[in-house]
């Protein structure tokens, strides 16, 4: 993928959901290698779910981009 962030890494923390995920989208259309975080936690920071991070990373892939 080509853009403004074209091999460049990012680190996207909250990544999981809501403007983290759409900021991971993002960078990842635009070229960037995103690096996915995300506790998985809910809004009172209890709970944990790693799959949230996975789904981003897989969506980055589908798209052709790259991410861990």
């Amino acid at each position: 993928m080509t853009g403004i962030c074209a091999e460049r890494v990012v680190i996207v923390t909250g990544a999981g959901g809501g403007i983290g995920r759409e900021h991971a989208l993002e960078f990842a259309r635009q070229g960037a290698r995103v690096i996915v975080n995300d506790l998985g936690t809910n809004a009172r920071g209890t709970g944990q779910n790693e799959d949230v991070a996975q789904r981003v990373v897989d969506e980055i892939k589908a798209i052709g981009g790259h991410a861990v």
